[in-house]
């Protein structure tokens, strides 16, 4: 069993720190694959979403794995085109039959789209009825969380968003700070189209420890405090994804990663979602 570690959100429910994300990971066998060797690597963690449509092979993968569902954080998130259609109850029912559970860990909205504010009214309503156990959001900038506290909702337990040494989203992640929401980063290794794992700044401190750079990049994000998804379809990366509890990055190392922020994203910038 992995020794990691938790974080609290703003309502109590703890979250592990470390889990696999299935983001990009392709639907049926693979997929299936990866959390079953996930949680058997003792991985207590998984992060997927409607839009990955993926949700039916994350349960497949549990049900393998024979891990009790209570002992597992499932993270899945509410459409933007379920968002924008006013359709937020109905995604969520149809991801909990998707994952084969009566209740959701963490639920998200996935991106700021329009009705977004009628779509946190309702997950707070299911979160009220006890089917969600925390509910946040996903890609929101500032002034979307600004706007949610001047309508007076609940505040969000987590806010999931792009965060890698190459683009630290720093504004986002210093209010989340302010605010008592949790980072978590997706994407965490820079992304399919930008990985830094032959970034030589983080392969030299990788050396020091005797370990990759993915895995000095994990334990980073670990030490600034965000949530970590990062998503693998190999058994090998996804035991050594997890191989980050037994050592400490440096405060000069974490000075030199914190020095590798570019300010620029990878992926879709949540003001023109869709665009690069």
């Amino acid at each position: 069993m992995l020794n990691y570690t938790t974080l609290t959100f703003n309502n109590g429910v703890t979250i592990p720190q470390f889990g696999l994300g299935v983001f990009r990971s392709e639907v049926g066998e693979e997929t299936a694959q990866a959390v079953q060797w996930a949680l058997e690597a003792g991985y207590r963690h998984i992060d997927t979403a409607m839009a990955y449509r993926n949700e039916q092979d994350v349960a497949e993968g549990i049900r393998r794995s024979g891990v009790a569902r209570e002992e597992i954080f499932i993270t899945t998130k509410c459409a933007t085109g379920d968002i924008e259609k006013r359709q937020a109850l109905d995604c969520f029912n149809r991801s909990l039959d998707n994952l084969k559970t009566d209740y959701v860990d963490l639920y998200l909205l996935h991106w700021p789209v329009p009705n977004y504010e009628e779509a946190y009214e309702v997950i707070t309503r299911l979160y009220e009825e006890k089917k969600i156990r925390a509910i946040g959001v996903s890609n929101f900038q500032v002034h979307h969380l600004q706007n949610l506290e001047r309508l007076g909702y609940l505040t969000p337990a987590a806010n999931q968003i792009e965060l890698h040494p190459a683009f630290q989203n720093r504004e986002v992640k210093e209010y989340c700070g302010e605010k008592g929401i949790i980072v978590e980063a997706w994407s965490p290794l820079g992304g399919k189209d930008f990985l830094l794992l032959d970034h030589p700044v983080l392969n030299a401190i990788g050396k020091k420890y005797g370990k990759s750079a993915a895995q000095v990049i994990i334990r980073w994000h670990l030490q600034i405090g965000n949530v970590v998804i990062p998503k693998s379809v190999h058994q090998n990366r996804i035991i050594q994804n997890s191989e980050v509890f037994d050592f400490e990055l440096a405060d000069e190392d974490m000075a030199a990663i914190r020095a590798l922020d570019t300010n620029k994203r990878a992926y879709w910038d949540p003001e023109r979602f869709g665009t690069r």
